[in-house]
């Protein structure tokens, strides 16, 4: 499976945002740069499903060590993110 880019990343991130915790409102859907915690998008509970989700499609683990703001709190940084993990 060749790795994904950025782009394709996160418009499958944004795409599941949207699904799982906007109840399908794409007006919604939040900006690439725009901060889960800051706008309490997404709760704990939710950033476990995103990295469920992640796991699932991108066909990795992420470890505990990964489970940081940096990778994980906007759609911008999981896109980052996904990219350098499955390269």
């Amino acid at each position: 499976m060749p790795a994904p880019d950025a782009t394709a990343v996160q418009r499958d991130v944004t795409a599941f945002i949207v699904d799982n915790f906007l109840f399908g409102n794409t007006a919604e859907a939040p900006a690439p740069a725009t901060s889960f915690m800051e706008t309490a998008l997404i709760d704990s509970t939710g950033v476990l499903e995103l990295v469920a989700f992640i796991e699932e499609k991108y066909g990795f683990k992420v470890a505990d060590d990964e489970l940081i703001p940096e990778n994980l709190d906007s759609v911008a940084n999981l896109a980052g993110f996904v990219v350098k993990k499955a390269g």
